[in-house]
């Protein structure tokens, strides 16, 4: 019988400590995705600086570097970086047209631990121009233990 109580005393010390364990991982999740959301949060603040300085390849830094990356906008789909940024190049020439920009991050959402989609709106304001102004959904994940821009569907 004393043997038995043992068993029992060592599986009730086990189911703890693995139900403690379990939260302990629970709450490094809802860290980690603080973390993320926190680095996201950083990384568009660096794309308004860098857009707002009239730098349009410093504002594409976050964006993935690869063929595969997607943007989606008023011409349609533009697969890869560079088409990307020679779509901003193109769209935007100058200073004055590419105005002070700012994001407003309505929605972030984890798809994954490793994918995050993030909603917004986005307004330029120009002075010798009409402002411009609409809505992006990103979809960010992480690539090479970076947090990039894998998609873009702004409108």
């Amino acid at each position: 019988m004393l043997k038995h109580s043992k068993h029992k005393l060592k599986t009730l010390f086990l189911s703890i400590l693995l139900s403690a364990c379990g939260n302990s991982k629970k709450a490094d999740h809802i860290h980690n995705q603080e973390k993320v959301v926190a680095i996201i949060n950083e990384k568009m603040s660096e794309q308004e600086t860098c857009w707002n300085t009239g730098d349009l390849e410093c504002f594409m830094q976050h964006y993935w570097h690869s063929d595969s990356l997607l943007f989606i906008g008023k011409s349609g789909l533009t697969y890869g970086w560079q088409p990307t940024l020679d779509n901003y190049i193109s769209g935007y020439p100058d200073k004055s047209a590419m105005g002070k920009l700012t994001f407003t991050n309505e929605v972030k959402e984890f798809i994954d631990i490793e994918t995050v989609q993030v909603i917004g709106q986005w307004e330029l304001q120009r002075d010798s121009l009409e402002n411009l102004g609409g809505f992006y959904s990103l979809v960010w994940k992480i690539k090479k233990g970076e947090w990039v821009i894998v998609s873009d569907h702004s409108s």
